[in-house]
């Protein structure tokens, strides 16, 4: 009778398992989905997107990131390994601008993947070079939309403003949040 009892207790259990395991995959209750995307999707012309870039460009800060800023940053990057450095966005395909170590050298450079690749943008070999250039920058300057800096500008609409280097970053960079915010931006990352 045992013999019986106890295949029995087990094939119900395992029903029981495999229908609570169903059940989850399923939703388990019904809950309304969330709408895809969560914004509103709209058939934009030309001349609305031409607008909203330049309204974009226009909320850009055009106060210099200063001395003190560069000088620390400087320092910061010489503390990441080579072929390290501030990566503003670390994800598939186009990542925007990074500033990486290259032994005794920091580079700017346009990241892919996560990783800098192609030759640099710019290249300092030492702090002062590196203070009297990245001194000057602001949101506006390294977002490519300033003709007056050549080291940032493009003409390219889809390069302005797309993932360039920010104050935030750079802030965040420098205070070392970096690791606090769940992605591994900004840190020294190859």
């Amino acid at each position: 009778m045992l013999a019986t009892i106890i295949p029995l207790i087990g094939l119900m259990l395992i029903v029981w398992v495999l229908g609570a395991v169903l059940w989850s995959m399923r939703g388990g209750k019904r809950h309304s989905r969330t709408k895809w995307p969560p914004y509103p999707v709209i058939n934009a012309s030309e001349e609305e997107m031409q607008r909203r870039h330049l309204e974009c460009r226009d909320r850009l800060s055009h106060a210099a990131y200063g001395e003190a800023a560069a000088r620390s940053l400087w320092q910061k990057l010489m503390t990441c390994a080579p072929g390290t450095g501030l990566i503003h966005e670390f994800h598939r395909d186009y990542c925007g601008h990074g500033l990486i170590r290259t032994g005794n050298t920091i580079t700017l450079r346009e990241i892919y993947d996560g990783y800098s690749t192609g030759d640099p943008i710019a290249e300092w070999r030492t702090q002062a070079d590196f203070v009297a250039f990245c001194s000057r920058p602001s949101d506006f300057s390294c977002s490519g939309f300033d003709p007056q800096e050549p080291v940032f500008f493009t003409d390219d609409r889809w390069s302005q403003n797309n993932q360039r280097l920010t104050w935030e970053v750079i802030r965040k960079f420098l205070d070392g949040r970096a690791g606090n915010t769940g992605f591994r931006s900004f840190a020294c990352f190859r």
